[in-house]
């Protein structure tokens, strides 16, 4: 199974336009290789490098999305796929770009397949939803980029 997309490559530099320094918008995404007895994906986009003061565990999730159709080739830039987003970090039902507040972070597209539904209602944040995933991921690909805002001194 694997997760790519146009606009950057792996270890790559996400463009300005997904993070909050330009229009805040997904980037697209493009699936492949997805394992035949999926019965759904899953995707969660994190920045594990938060500085601890910040948020304690060093994570913050952008976005969350599950019960996506197993057929699903990708996600369109600037779109909300078919499934159910869930609520990231700062509580919003959407994807929230990029936006270190110092230095470089890395963001990661981790795509599951599934061998079930996920029983979530949108509400739900990461703790329900990797509790629900628990047991039940068939495949895992990950899309890693960087990013750093040029007007901050650090």
């Amino acid at each position: 199974m694997k997760i790519s997309s146009p606009a950057f490559y792996h270890n790559g530099f996400i463009p300005s336009k997904y993070t909050c320094d330009g229009e805040n918008i997904n980037p697209p995404l493009e699936f492949s290789e997805l394992p035949r007895r999926a019965m759904t994906l899953v995707l969660i986009v994190d920045d594990p490098d938060v500085p601890k003061n910040v948020r304690a565990d060093g994570l913050w999730y952008h976005w969350l999305i599950w019960n996506i159709p197993a057929e699903t080739k990708g996600i369109a830039e600037n779109s909300v796929p078919v499934g159910i987003v869930g609520q990231n970090t700062r509580g919003n039902k959407a994807y929230g770009g990029p936006c270190p507040p110092q230095g470089q972070h890395r963001y990661f597209f981790k795509l599951y397949a599934m061998d079930r539904a996920i029983g979530l209602p949108a509400e739900a944040g990461i703790d329900e939803l990797r509790k629900a995933m628990y047991d039940h991921v068939i495949a895992k690909a990950e899309l890693v980029g960087l990013y750093k805002r040029k007007d901050l001194n650090n």
